[in-house]
């Protein structure tokens, strides 16, 4: 006799249109682009502040000032970030998601050329606060187009897939600053203004979601008023949500920012690396930021699968917790660039997979019409405050004189991740509100 079989499943990719793929397509590479020009910086920290910092006077750079310097430059770029995603947030819901993301991706790709020209240091803080303005709006019209286009029971799926670009977007830059090693760290930021293509392709081929235009017909039909939509997001039933969200993404970007984003200058003070030229140090801080975003893409792809199975809050907190545990060990105890290689794999797995969460979990709170406010306003509106997280690492690590006692210290944002998300909504098996 024959024992019962269960039936095959459809994959999950089953049923999915050649708009939704093509939708989530020019999204993923808008988000490539944002994450290769926000990467930037952070391989060229060194030796471009090396050079306009010499340049002003006060004589060769020490790790010092590199230290303090890039790490304002770093928290000016942040919270042009958040104010980015709070303003295009809130223009994606009134003018249209589409819209949005070709202005966001043109600013980025604009600003990021004009970087190259920086002749002192806060000529190039100025570019990146402009820069950041455009990153941060992308992320809150692409992943709220994603979210409103793509099935509700493959949404996961899909936010997975569009925060792995941050991965590729990585593994683009350090591919860039490896084959132009030698042509210094301008050239990389020419480099940047390729995206410009990406609106190009998003005006031609996508079109406002049907669920947003629906909203705005409905809105005009009852004549409701829509000039406080950030107002609307800190009175009940959208309060907690508010809050939660926006505490969670603070941990996140305040986490990473200050400590993953120095790993280039981490392994530039490391015993074995003091020997090697410029050019080669370079070859090996990609090489390591390669591995580090290799461990980073299986984080992304596999939290919507996760939370699917397991609940958005559980796997937050599995991200934060290995976050904790990872950030010391990786920063505090190799002593050879070898070690680093073995570790970074498994911080980017947690510190960066939580990212994931973001887009699948922060479109779930609202409704369509507050859905890009909300979303951006959340993931952006902490970096403010996190904008502290790499100008605290960067004094920290001229007061310990150490990068792993400094980034130690601030990997305990972790713990409040931890303690705000008993208070976070589950929103896992609920279908997206309208």
């Amino acid at each position: 006799m024959a024992s019962a079989q269960q039936p095959p499943q459809d994959p999950w990719y089953e049923g999915i249109t050649p708009y939704q793929w093509l939708v989530l397509f020019v999204a993923w590479l808008g988000w490539v682009f944002d994450s290769m020009d926000a990467t930037i910086y952070a391989i060229v920290l060194h030796p471009a502040l090396d050079e306009l910092l010499s340049h002003a006077g006060s004589g060769p750079a020490t790790n010092e000032m590199i230290g303090w310097y890039g790490g304002l430059i770093l928290s000016i770029f942040l919270i042009g970030w958040a104010i980015g995603g709070v303003l295009f947030g809130v223009l994606a819901d009134y003018f249209g998601r589409t819209k949005t993301l070709v202005a966001t991706i043109l600013i980025y790709a604009l600003f990021t050329g004009l970087a190259a020209l920086a002749q002192d240091w806060w000529h190039l803080a100025i570019y990146r606060f402009l820069t950041a303005l455009g990153i941060g709006g992308e992320w809150a019209a692409g992943a709220a187009i994603v979210a409103e286009v793509w099935p509700e029971q493959k949404r996961t799926r899909a936010a997975g897939i569009l925060q792995s670009a941050w991965a590729a977007g990585f593994f683009l830059a350090a591919a860039m600053n490896l084959l132009l090693k030698g042509y210094g760290w301008r050239i990389l930021f020419l480099v940047g203004i390729v995206p410009a293509f990406v609106a190009l392709l998003v005006r031609l081929w996508v079109k406002e979601p049907d669920r947003w235009v629906q909203a705005q017909e409905r809105e005009k039909a009852l004549g409701l008023d829509r000039t406080v939509l950030l107002h609307d997001l800190f009175h009940a039933p959208l309060r907690r949500s508010t809050l939660a969200g926006s505490t969670l993404s603070f941990v996140a970007v305040f986490g990473l920012w200050g400590t993953g984003n120095w790993t280039p200058t981490l392994i530039g003070a490391l015993p074995d690396m003091q020997a090697l030229s410029r050019a080669d140090l370079a070859g090996k801080v990609s090489y390591a930021i390669m591995l580090f975003n290799l461990g980073a893409l299986p984080g992304y792809l596999s939290f919507g699968p996760l939370a699917d199975r397991f609940g958005r809050r559980p796997i937050f907190a599995l991200m934060c917790v290995g976050s904790l545990i990872m950030v010391p060990i990786t920063f505090f105890t190799p002593h050879a660039y070898a070690h680093v290689l073995l570790l970074l794999p498994i911080l980017g797995f947690f510190s960066s997979g939580i990212f994931s969460g973001f887009p699948i979990y922060l479109p779930e709170l609202y409704p369509t019409r507050l859905r890009a406010t909300g979303a951006g306003f959340c993931f952006n509106a902490g970096r403010v405050l996190a904008s502290a997280g790499p100008f605290l690492t960067g004094s920290l690590v001229a007061a310990f004189g150490s990068f792993g006692q400094a980034a130690s210290a601030v990997a305990l944002v972790y713990l409040l991740g931890l303690a705000v998300l008993p208070f976070a909504p589950e929103t896992m098996g609920r279908p997206l509100p309208d």
